[in-house]
């Protein structure tokens, strides 16, 4: 049994951290995390008073938190360039980006540039955040992209002749779903278009298990089984935290719990379906992704 400890993390003093989705479940607990560990720590939000009210939480325990809030709706390609814009202005170097916000099981509606929502918000969002991002990310030494996905990826099958739904009967579960493997074509991809460049952050993939966090308000009877069978947010964050600070971790790898069909546990390296790892559709999304979206790595 591998033996990775939360209390083994460094200090991650000096580090320029971006998490999205910092307001709420993971993304808030994972803020948490890296400000104790006196990371400067960019809340990526887009409900700013959410988030102030967060900082007044951490500043009750850290008084000297490094802490950024700054506007980003990843439903939005103009809200994302406006977001990039403003950190490659503000800072000189980017060692951590968390691609944690998603949203899941929404009723069908689409983003403002015409996306289906889940899928636009969970991958196409986060893709062109990452590749305009990309240059300050290369430019700091050891520096990571984390990708969260999920145990739903098990379910993905993407129809990519219809990703936005337009032609099909619209099912919120299988859009999640669908939206999840994207989220692991997109790693593994980016990880393999890197490995040639030895400035190249790592590209690394977690997964929380089964965690209850208020991302299943959608979904009551989903609600109901997390109360139960789910664990702790301060659990489900330890795959996204080893992903993001083990010494040993590799660009493409995959963390998720180490228990029963990787529900809950401790964070060990874990591995995503055979589906998940097809290079044709992951080369699909790719280009499919870079048109939708008008953004080239």
């Amino acid at each position: 049994m591998e033996h990775w400890n939360i209390q083994n993390i460094p200090s991650q003093n000096g580090k320029v951290v971006i998490i999205t989705g910092a307001t709420s479940g993971l993304g808030k607990e994972i803020t948490k995390f890296f400000v104790e560990k006196e990371a400067n720590v960019i809340m990526a939000v887009r409900n700013l008073e959410k988030a102030k009210s967060v900082i007044a939480e951490i500043h009750k325990i850290h008084p000297n938190a490094k802490i950024d809030i700054k506007s980003l709706d990843l439903s939005s390609l103009n809200s994302i360039k406006s977001f990039t814009d403003e950190i490659l202005l503000d800072y000189q170097h980017l060692d951590i980006l968390i691609n944690n916000a998603g949203i899941m099981y929404c009723p069908y509606s689409k983003t403002k540039d015409g996306f289906e929502m889940q899928m636009g918000t969970n991958h196409l969002g986060p893709f062109a955040l990452t590749a305009n991002l990309l240059p300050l990310l290369i430019k700091t030494p050891n520096a990571r992209i984390i990708n969260t996905s999920s145990l739903a990826h098990l379910k993905g099958n993407i129809n990519f002749e219809d990703i936005n739904w337009a032609q099909r009967k619209y099912k919120t579960m299988q859009a999640y779903s669908d939206s999840k493997l994207a989220n692991l074509y997109f790693n593994y991809e980016l990880s393999s278009k890197l490995k040639d460049n030895p400035n190249a952050p790592l590209v690394i993939a977690a997964h929380p298990g089964w965690t209850k966090t208020e991302l299943d308000r959608h979904n009551r009877l989903v609600g109901i089984i997390s109360s139960i069978v789910g664990q702790k947010v301060d659990k489900g964050i330890l795959p996204t935290l080893r992903a993001a600070t083990d010494p040993t971790a590799n660009s493409g790898d995959y963390f998720g719990p180490d228990g029963f069909r990787e529900i809950r546990g401790n964070p060990i390296k874990v591995k995503s379906n055979a589906k998940s790892h097809d290079k044709n559709s992951a080369k699909k999304l790719w280009e499919l992704s870079e048109k939708l979206t008008g953004i080239k790595f």
